[in-house]
C-alpha cells in the first residue's frame, strides 16, 4: 500500500518534490500571510501570500492555483517551483486552494465548466475564471508593494486552472504559462480517444470524494486502501484477474462521485464537452508561455491543443510552445543527466529552461515592456537531441512524410500503396498485449513505457510491424501525425493502437546510465504512440458498431512530434488492439458502455488492415476537425 501512494503522490507533486529554492533565503527575504479571500458567491479561498520584505521597490505577483494542497507551502520552502532563478528576482508569490480542496471552502467540480463572459463584476455565477478574476482584484487591492501587474502558472491540473483563467481574464493578468496543462478529461488523464487509462483506476480516491471540513491533510487516504498497493507485484495479472471494469465499480469505487460519473458518460456528451477549456479559449490578448513534454504519458493533448486553439482564436496574444524531452512536468526540477527510462538527451536541460526561456518570459511580461527574444515555438527534436526555433507550430519548414505499408513487414516512405495487400492479427482480450516490455507493479500514469523497447511487442503474432530498410539519410517527421487505417473485424468493436518507433542500429553503443540488461544495439525505441476506441470513428458522442466483413476507415489521430530518425536507423509502425494494463480492454463485441461489461462480453476479434492504410505526418491543417474535436 506505502509504494502506490508514495508513487502517486510523486508524481501528482513532482513540480514540489525536489528542493532546489534554497528556504533560509526565503527566510531572510520574504514574509508570509495567509488569507481567506471571498468570492462573488460568498465562498472565501485558502491563500499563502510571500512578499518580499520591503525595500522601497515594487513587485509583481506570480500566482499559481492548485487542487494539490496550498498549505505545502506553509513552510518557506517551496520545493523546485517557482524555479530558484524567479524566486531570485523577487516576485510576489501567490499559492491558493481552489474551491473545495483543503483549506477552502465550497465544493469541488473535477473541469468544472467555464460559463462564457462569466467575469466583468456584475455576473454571480462562479467557475474557475471567475475565481481566479475575483482573487486578482483582491491582491491588486490589498497586497502591499504590488505593481499591479499578474502571472500565473501550474503544472498539470494546475495547469488547467491558469488555462481556465485565460477567458474573460482580469486586466492585471498579464502572463499565463499553462504546463502539462489538461484541455479535456475525454482526451487527457482519464481517457485517450474515449479509452479508459485503466493505470489511473487509484487517482479516483483523489479526484472522486467531497471533504467535510477545511483540512490541511488528505481526506481520502482510506480509500486507497482498497487497493493492495506493495503486495502487488504484477499489475497486469492483478487486473486481468480482476474481469470487466464493473468489478472495479463493485470492489473500488461503489461511492466514488468521479468514478460515478465516468461510467455514466461512456461518450463524448454534453457532460464531457462542457468541460473541455478549448472552445472557451477566445477573447486572449495578454502573454500564454504554454509547456510541454515530449514523453508526457499524461497530458501530452492539453499542451498541444491549447497552443493551437489560442493561437487560431486570437492573433492579439502573444502566444508560444515549449516542447522539451520530459516526463510530466520534468522541466521543474534539474537532474543532471536528461534521461527517460533508457533514453540520453543531454545535461541540464531543465535548467536551460528554467533560466533562457521561464523567467525571461515573467521577467519581461511583469518587470518590463513585455519584448523578449522568444520564437513561437520552441521545440526538442528527440533524435538529433538538439532545440529548435519556429515561427509558427506545426512547422511548415519540414517537409510532411507519408508511410505505407508494404508485403513482408515493409514499411515504405514517401510511395505508393498496394490496395490489394491485407495483414491480419488476432486480438485477444483474454491476452492482450503487455504496455511494457517487463513486469511492473500497480503505479499510477506509468512513465517508463513511453520510450521502452518495443522488441518483446515485435515478435507478438497479435501485433502487426512494419519497418523501413535501413535509411540512407536523415528523415525528420515534424507536426501531425494521422494514421488513417482501412480495417475489417470479425468482431463489432475494437481498439487501435498505432506506434511510432526509432529502430537504432545493431551496433549502436550503451548509454552510461543504461543496465546491465539493457542493450541499445538494436533497441526499438517508442517515439510516440495513441489509442483510438473503434466505436467513436465517426462521432465521440454517438458511437457505432462495427458491421462484421466490412472495411471502414478508421482515423488514428496521434499527437504531434519532432523526431529525427537518423541514418543508419529505421523507422517503424506497430498496430494492434490491446495495451494492458495501460489502457483497459475492450470487449471487440459491441456494448453500449464497456465500464458496465460481462465477463462474456469479451470475445476474440480477427482484425485486418487493408493495404490502403497510410500514416500522414505534417501541418495537417484540413485534418484539424479528426485531431482535435
Amino acid at each position: 500500500m506505502k509504494n502506490i501512494i508514495c508513487i502517486f503522490f510523486s508524481i501528482l507533486f513532482a513540480s514540489s518534490l525536489v528542493a532546489q529554492v534554497d528556504s533560509a533565503f526565503l527566510v531572510n527575504n520574504y514574509e508570509k500571510s495567509i488569507h481567506q479571500i471571498p468570492m462573488r458567491d460568498g465562498a472565501k479561498l485558502y491563500t499563502i501570500i510571500y512578499t518580499p520584505k520591503e525595500d522601497g521597490n515594487d513587485y509583481p505577483i506570480i500566482m499559481n492555483r492548485t487542487c494539490y494542497n496550498a498549505s505545502r507551502n506553509d513552510n518557506f520552502n517551496f520545493g523546485s517551483q517557482p524555479s530558484k532563478y524567479l524566486l531570485a528576482e523577487k516576485y510576489i508569490f501567490v499559492f491558493q486552494d481552489v474551491r473545495g480542496r483543503y483549506m477552502s471552502e465550497g465544493l469541488f467540480d473535477n473541469m468544472r465548466p467555464n460559463i462564457t463572459g462569466n467575469n466583468p463584476k456584475n455576473k454571480t455565477d462562479i467557475d474557475e475564471s471567475s475565481d481566479t478574476y475575483d482573487t486578482v482584484e483582491w491582491l491588486i487591492e490589498n497586497v502591499k508593494n504590488n505593481n499591479g501587474r499578474v502571472g500565473q502558472y501550474g503544472i498539470s491540473y494546475p495547469g488547467f486552472y491558469t488555462t481556465a483563467a485565460l477567458p474573460d481574464a482580469h486586466p492585471a493578468l498579464v502572463a499565463s504559462s499553462p504546463q502539462a496543462p489538461i484541455a479535456d478529461f475525454f482526451f487527457d488523464d482519464f481517457h485517450h480517444h474515449g479509452a479508459y487509462l485503466q493505470s489511473y483506476t487509484p487517482a479516483f480516491a483523489v479526484f472522486g470524494y467531497q471533504k467535510d471540513s477545511l483540512t490541511t491533510q488528505p481526506w481520502y487516504m482510506d480509500k486507497f486502501l482498497r487497493f493492495p498497493g506493495q503486495d502487488i507485484a504484477d499489475a497486469y495479472d492483478y487486473y486481468l484477474e480482476m474481469g470487466p471494469l464493473k468489478n472495479i465499480t463493485e470492489q473500488m469505487h461503489h461511492d466514488n462521485f468521479f468514478w460515478k460519473q465516468i461510467i455514466e458518460h461512456p461518450n463524448y456528451d454534453e457532460f464531457w464537452q462542457k468541460r473541455s477549456i478549448l472552445p472557451h479559449l477566445k477573447g486572449i490578448d495578454h502573454a500564454v508561455l504554454t509547456v510541454g513534454g515530449w514523453f508526457d504519458a499524461e497530458d501530452l493533448y492539453g499542451p498541444l491543443n491549447i497552443y493551437k486553439t489560442i493561437e487560431e482564436n486570437n492573433p492579439k496574444a502573444k502566444n508560444s510552445i515549449i516542447m522539451g524531452p520530459w516526463t510530466h512536468g520534468g522541466w521543474a526540477r534539474e537532474r543532471g543527466q536528461q534521461t527517460v527510462n533508457h533514453i540520453y538527451f543531454g545535461d541540464s536541460i531543465s535548467t536551460f529552461y528554467q533560466e533562457e526561456i521561464e523567467a525571461p518570459f515573467f521577467h519581461a511580461h511583469l518587470k518590463k515592456n513585455g519584448e523578449i527574444d522568444l520564437p513561437e515555438a520552441y521545440m526538442f527534436d528527440t533524435g538529433t537531441k538538439e532545440w529548435h526555433r519556429f515561427d509558427s507550430w506545426p512547422t511548415d519548414k519540414i517537409p510532411p512524410v507519408s508511410l505505407q505499408f508494404a508485403d513482408r513487414g515493409k514499411l515504405i516512405v514517401n510511395g505508393d500503396t498496394d490496395p490489394s495487400l491485407s495483414f491480419d492479427y488476432i486480438s485477444d482480450p483474454d491476452k492482450p498485449v503487455p504496455y511494457r516490455s517487463q513486469t511492473e507493479g500497480l503505479t499510477f500514469t506509468p512513465r517508463m513505457f513511453i520510450t521502452d523497447d518495443q522488441r518483446d511487442a515485435a515478435r507478438r503474432p497479435d501485433v502487426l510491424t512494419f519497418k523501413t530498410d535501413i535509411l540512407e539519410e536523415d528523415i525528420t517527421i515534424a507536426g501531425e501525425i494521422l494514421a488513417e487505417l482501412m480495417v475489417s473485424m470479425t468482431g463489432t468493436d475494437a481498439d487501435f493502437i498505432v506506434k511510432l518507433i526509432d529502430v537504432y542500429p545493431q551496433t549502436h553503443e550503451n548509454y552510461e546510465h543504461n543496465p546491465d540488461n539493457v542493450s541499445m544495439g538494436g533497441y526499438q525505441q517508442l517515439v510516440r504512440h495513441e489509442t483510438f476506441r473503434g466505436r467513436f470513428r465517426d462521432d465521440y458522442a454517438n458511437p457505432s458498431p462495427f458491421t462484421p466483413g466490412k472495411q471502414t476507415q478508421v482515423s488514428v489521430p496521434l499527437q504531434d512530434v519532432l523526431h529525427t530518425f537518423k541514418k543508419g536507423h529505421r523507422i517503424m509502425i506497430q498496430i494492434h488492439s490491446t495495451w494492458f494494463p495501460y489502457i483497459d480492454r475492450n470487449p471487440q463485441k459491441y456494448v453500449p458502455n464497456i465500464f458496465e461489461a460481462n465477463e462474456e462480453d469479451f470475445i476474440k476479434s480477427e482484425i485486418t488492415v487493408y493495404g490502403t492504410s497510410q500514416i500522414k505526418t505534417g501541418n495537417l491543417k484540413d485534418k484539424a476537425k479528426t485531431i482535435r474535436p
